[in-house]
């Protein structure tokens, strides 16, 4: 667990995690403003879960360490549904799972997304083993999110099974050099073998002179998986899906600043002005 919210008074946690959120710095923040304060507390206190987790299968600790504290959080789902949550942030969690009847499954979903990190380092996967690590680590914070935001609806669903998986493929497209240095590679195996490329260690793939191939497929199915959000959101309430559509208008932009920049200087980092994200806000939050 976090110091910053294991020291927090337990009298008033949502203060750490307010605190936490806001200097992530993250184009999340700027999509959950635009929810009532309740939702906006509640989503807030879902990153902070993800944040957690998402530590342990990123450390430095071995294998075996890392499986246990993300057994612990197993242990902490448990109790967050059984009423007997004890730490901070765990009440916290608990109250916004009963406000919003979220799901024990989906929580445990992230976990499990954490667990592939956290087993070994994930190299060139299928597109199946793709497909379900980005339904665990990203679609089921979607299937949370959408619930915070007001539908649960059949095709609210659908927005998260399609945009969770869009920003993840982008945060991979983003990613690919820090990932690499980490010893991993989320490209998948199929598109590396379709550009000509045969080996799968990280730092040599991104040197291929075929790389370009690779990450354009990888592209063109985030931008699929984009197209089918946005369908599926016109099935929901407006107002509910408006923190959805921020999040998406702001990562299409990165993944086209990506495209833009292209595959060979990866190194150079691509950000979005806070201008543009802040009219992107008002653009797709507000009208």
């Amino acid at each position: 667990m976090s110091a910053a919210l294991e020291q927090e008074p337990p009298e008033d946690p949502r203060a750490a995690i307010r605190a936490r959120v806001a200097a992530a710095g993250t184009s999340f923040y700027w999509a959950m403003r635009l929810l009532p304060e309740a939702r906006r507390e509640g989503m807030f206190a879902i990153y902070a879960y993800c944040r957690e987790v998402d530590d342990i299968a990123d450390s430095d600790a071995p294998p075996a360490a890392k499986r246990a504290d993300l057994a612990q959080w197993r242990r902490e789902v448990d109790a967050i549904f059984a009423g007997k949550a004890a730490r901070p942030l765990s009440r916290v969690l608990a109250d916004v799972a009963r406000a919003y009847r979220l799901r024990r499954e989906d929580f445990l979903a992230i976990i499990d997304g954490m667990e592939m990190d956290a087993a070994a380092d994930i190299r060139a996967p299928s597109l199946a083993e793709l497909d379900l690590y980005c339904d665990r680590v990203a679609s089921a914070v979607g299937r949370l999110s959408v619930r915070i935001f007001g539908s649960d609806l059949p095709a609210a669903d659908r927005v998260a099974w399609a945009l969770g998986r869009a920003l993840q493929l982008t945060n991979i497209l983003r990613d690919l050099a820090e990932d690499a240095a980490r010893g991993r590679l989320y490209l998948p195996r199929e598109y590396l073998v379709e550009a000509g490329i045969e080996t799968t260690e990280p730092a040599a793939v991104l040197r291929h002179p075929a790389l370009a191939g690779a990450c354009d497929r990888l592209a063109a199915l985030a931008d699929q998986r984009f197209a089918e959000a946005a369908a599926a959101m016109r099935e929901c309430p407006r107002r509910a899906m408006r923190p959805a559509a921020v999040m998406g208008a702001v990562y299409r932009q990165i993944l086209h600043r990506l495209r833009q920049r292209g595959w060979r200087d990866l190194e150079r980092e691509v950000k979005l002005p806070t201008s543009l994200k802040l009219w992107l806000a008002l653009r797709h939050g507000l009208l």
